[in-house]
C-alpha cells in the first residue's frame, strides 16, 4: 500500500470518527479496557504504548493551531503537556487543572483531558476514558477523564478527536 493510500485511508476513518463525535456517537472500543489506579498519580496499570502510534498522536496533536506542546506543569516526570497559546482565548479557564495545559500524555500514552460532560460520559460507557478519581471534587472537572492509551490507528484517530473536543471544549470553540 502506498504512503497516498494509507494518508487516505486515515482520512476517510477520521471523517467518520469526527462525523460520529458530531452526532454525539463514539464508538465502542474493541480492546481491553485497561486498569488505573483510583488515585494520584492516576495511572494505567500494565499499558505499554506503541512508540509509532504515540509518535504520530504527537505530531498531530502538535498540528492542531493554538496548541504548542510542552513539558506538563501537572503531571508525572516525562509527561507532555497540551497548552493553549497565549493569542488563544481560554473560555473555560475553570475546566484546566494549571497554567493553560488543557490536557497532557504520560508516558504510557494515556491522556487526561477535560471534556464536556456529555462527551465525557459516552466516552466512558464506549470505554475509551474512565472519569479522574477527583472529577467531582472541583467545580469545573466533572468532565475530566483519563483517555486510555491508543493501540492502532483506529484508536488513534478517536483519541484526536477526543483531544480535539477538549481544545474546542476549553476554548469555546464548540
Amino acid at each position: 500500500m502506498s504512503i497516498r493510500t494509507t494518508f487516505l485511508s486515515a482520512m476517510v476513518v477520521l471523517a467518520a470518527v469526527s462525523s460520529a463525535l458530531a452526532a454525539n456517537e463514539l464508538p465502542r472500543r474493541a480492546t481491553p479496557i485497561p486498569e488505573t489506579t483510583n488515585g494520584v498519580p492516576h495511572v494505567q496499570i500494565g499499558v505499554e504504548p506503541e512508540p509509532e502510534i504515540s509518535e504520530a498522536l504527537l505530531d498531530r496533536v502538535a498540528m492542531i493551531p493554538g496548541v504548542d506542546i510542552r513539558n506538563t506543569v501537572i503531571s508525572l516526570p516525562g509527561a507532555l503537556g497540551f497548552w493553549i497559546k497565549e493569542d488563544v482565548t481560554v473560555a473555560r479557564p475553570e475546566v484546566i487543572v494549571g497554567g493553560r495545559e488543557f490536557a497532557h500524555i504520560h508516558p504510557d500514552g494515556s491522556l487526561h483531558a477535560s471534556l464536556p460532560m456529555v462527551l465525557a460520559r459516552q466516552a466512558v460507557e464506549a470505554g475509551w476514558a474512565v472519569s479522574h478519581p477527583w472529577a467531582n471534587q472541583r467545580p469545573g472537572w466533572e468532565g475530566f477523564v483519563m483517555i486510555f492509551t491508543p493501540t492502532n490507528t483506529e484508536e488513534l484517530d478517536v483519541v484526536l478527536d477526543l483531544v480535539q473536543a477538549s481544545y474546542d471544549f476549553v476554548t469555546r470553540q464548540n
